[in-house]
């Protein structure tokens, strides 16, 4: 493919370890428009890029997901992003195969898979069992599986991520991209990939349990508005088993030992009945959600219509053909007689 129409997006921050040695991979296999968005970093990251041949730019905000909207909307002019993280862990002998679904047509939205080809130690433990749980959550909230939500490697167009609404600043931007894909019906394309160890000397900016709180929120949050009847149903579901909970206890100490709960028995009934309007209102957001999408839809069909009825017939004053000309021609004859 021409890399000319690629622009390579490296988020970084504090990454002079690496941040070198992964521009100049890129710029060696072809790649010129290589861009570093860092992230204020108080070491040699940016100097480091912009010797190996990187653009630099310097975010005005914080957060990687703040980095990655700020430079696609101000610094990028060419029509697909790959985007990779600058810490040696992507290799980027993937990029072909990454870039190729977009050029040719067959996805807006690539996501690298590390668990294709996942070395040892370049994932701990802990860390992997949370991508399982967040992917699970994923499959259960949006019904798609792209396989690897979390994934820092990903190739995308530029007109399908500016149709994305993402708001997260940290490390829930992922999460943010793959839902958004989901709910705005983009064609995603998961490609396997290798994922390598940090080099040592290289330490990570991920912190699992405050990142991984964030994550799990944004994946909650979006749930709200992409499944609402998950959203509130899940709760639903809580509320009433509390309720019925409280209730069993109730009636097997009335019945066994005579005792009455007139207090518990009241906060039971009352989240039965709480659990029961959650779950109306669940269905009831879930048909709004629906028919909202389906609003949209037709929006963007008739947009498509009104694109192609003002190619296939111009405006006044525009010339298609010699039709204007004719249509001229046509008018002064008439004047004339």
């Amino acid at each position: 493919m021409d890399h000319e129409e690629v622009c390579v997006l490296l988020p970084t921050y504090q990454e002079a370890a690496t941040a070198g040695r992964v521009v100049a991979e890129f710029r060696e296999a072809g790649f010129d428009d290589v861009l570093v968005i860092d992230g204020g970093s108080t070491d040699d990251t940016r100097a480091i890029a912009r010797e190996a041949g990187a653009r630099v730019a310097v975010q005005s905000g914080d957060g990687k997901g703040q980095a990655i909207r700020e430079a696609v909307a101000d610094h990028v002019d060419r029509p697909y992003v790959l985007l990779a993280d600058a810490d040696c862990t992507y290799q980027v002998s993937d990029a072909q195969a990454m870039l190729e679904p977009l050029v040719e047509g067959e996805a807006d939205h690539v996501i690298g898979d590390r668990y294709g080809d996942i070395h040892e130690d370049a994932m701990t433990r802990f860390n992997d069992i949370g991508n399982s749980i967040f992917n699970w959550l994923f499959r259960l909230i949006h019904g798609e599986d792209y396989a690897d939500i979390l994934s820092g490697y990903r190739a995308f167009t530029v007109s399908s991520f500016q149709r994305l609404r993402l708001r997260a600043d940290g490390f829930g931007i992922e999460t943010e991209m793959a839902v958004e894909c989901a709910r705005r019906g983009l064609s995603v394309t998961v490609v396997p990939i290798t994922y390598l160890p940090r080099p040592d000397g290289s330490s990570t900016n991920l912190h699992p349990l405050k990142d991984g709180w964030i994550i799990l929120a944004a994946l909650y949050r979006k749930a709200k508005t992409a499944n609402p009847l998950f959203y509130f149903g899940s709760v639903g579901v809580a509320v009433g088993l509390v309720g019925v909970v409280l209730e069993l206890y109730v009636a097997y100490d009335w019945f066994v030992r005579r005792i009455s709960h007139e207090v518990i028995a009241l906060a039971g009934g009352v989240s039965i009945v709480l659990a029961i309007q959650l779950l109306v209102f669940a269905a009831l957001s879930d048909l709004v959600v629906t028919l909202h999408d389906e609003l949209l839809d037709r929006v963007d069909r008739l947009e498509d219509d009104v694109d192609r009825l003002d190619t296939d017939h111009p405006r006044e004053g525009e010339e298609t053909d010699g039709w204007a000309d004719d249509t001229s021609e046509a008018s002064d004859s008439r004047s004339e007689r």
